[in-house]
């Protein structure tokens, strides 16, 4: 699933402002994090909370590398909440939880650096 890009890799082709406003990235809290020993490549089960529009929602992330259970609820993260949700093993994940590959290409999490409100869109 997750695709670990090269850094010297020439930029992506342009998009125009409204293929990003389709991209809807919103911030999440972390309330449950969970074992995923069913999962082919090492991956916890996240419930996030997404405040009260969105609700909350489940996702698979391949962070194990960087990110123990214990330290993972209370934690914001950012995730593209309008994928279809996807079948990853015997979970179906509902969002994409976001992060950037660290040099060794294990994904190091993204969120805000100052709490804000769940359900807040980047923009």
């Amino acid at each position: 699933m997750h695709k670990v890009p090269d850094p010297a890799a020439d930029i992506a082709a342009q998009i125009g402002f409204d293929d990003f406003l389709a991209v809807d990235i919103r911030v999440g809290t972390i309330v449950e994090a969970l074992p995923f020993p069913e999962a082919r490549k090492p991956a916890y089960k996240l419930t996030i909370d997404f405040g009260p529009v969105l609700g909350v929602k489940r996702s698979s992330a391949q962070i194990t590398e960087h990110y123990t259970l214990e330290e993972l609820p209370g934690r914001q993260v950012a995730a593209v909440v309008n994928f279809p949700p996807r079948q990853i093993g015997p979970m179906m994940s509902e969002v994409l939880t976001l992060g950037f590959p660290d040099a060794e290409g294990r994904v190091v999490l993204i969120g805000p650096s100052v709490t804000v409100p769940n359900g807040g869109r980047l923009f």
